[in-house]
């Protein structure tokens, strides 16, 4: 009987170690695999940006009307009744290899003389935030001139058909001031 429970015990474990065997051949053969590690590099140009108005890239210095005058016009460095003018905004896409989404918003009007008005070509504005419609456009990344000048025209009439209004306004030497906003925005490529 010693020998019979010697014999089952050597056949388990023979049998143990075939299959432990047989395991490992498997494992081993379906865990065997070739590999090659290949390493290259990847690299673009990015196109270039520029946008500056009047020749900045950061802030605008601010523009006076009575800087922008018609000479004739101007009494003692002031604007008043009878006064006209215009300045540009000089919108420069020039060294951007892309193309330039350009808009302006005029914002914050304060203390403007009631009959103060601006002009674009034909029209007529009583509030320079009018513009705006006017000063939206874009400069196309492969357009020969990239550069824009958006002129804004100002006069203030000497009749308005209300001196009482002209001389109260006269009197209280009003700080006429508004901000420009000249917003550039990349124009997304197309296929």
């Amino acid at each position: 009987m010693k020998d019979m429970k010697n014999l089952k015990k050597k056949i388990i474990a023979g049998a143990a170690l075939t299959i432990v065997g047989v395991s490992a051949i498997l494992l081993g053969t379906t865990h065997s695999k070739y590999t090659n590690k290949i390493s290259g590099n990847g690299e673009t140009e990015i196109a270039k940006w520029y946008f500056a108005v009047n020749d900045s890239t950061e802030e605008m210095a601010t523009i006076k009307l009575a800087d922008t005058y018609n000479q004739s016009t101007l009494i003692n460095g002031r604007i008043a009744p009878g006064t006209s003018g215009s300045f540009d905004l000089i919108v420069d896409a020039g060294d951007s290899e892309v193309g330039v989404k350009y808009e302006v918003d005029f914002q914050n009007e304060v203390n403007k003389p009631t009959n103060l008005k601006f002009t674009y070509g034909d029209k007529t504005f009583t509030n320079i935030e009018e513009y705006e419609q006017y000063f939206t456009d874009t400069i196309d990344a492969n357009d020969t001139n990239k550069t824009r000048t958006l002129t804004v025209n100002w006069e203030w009439p000497y009749e308005s058909g209300d001196d009482e209004t002209d001389t109260n306004e006269g009197l209280t030497a009003l700080d006429y001031t508004f901000d420009i906003v000249v917003t550039g925005t990349q124009v997304v490529p197309q296929k």
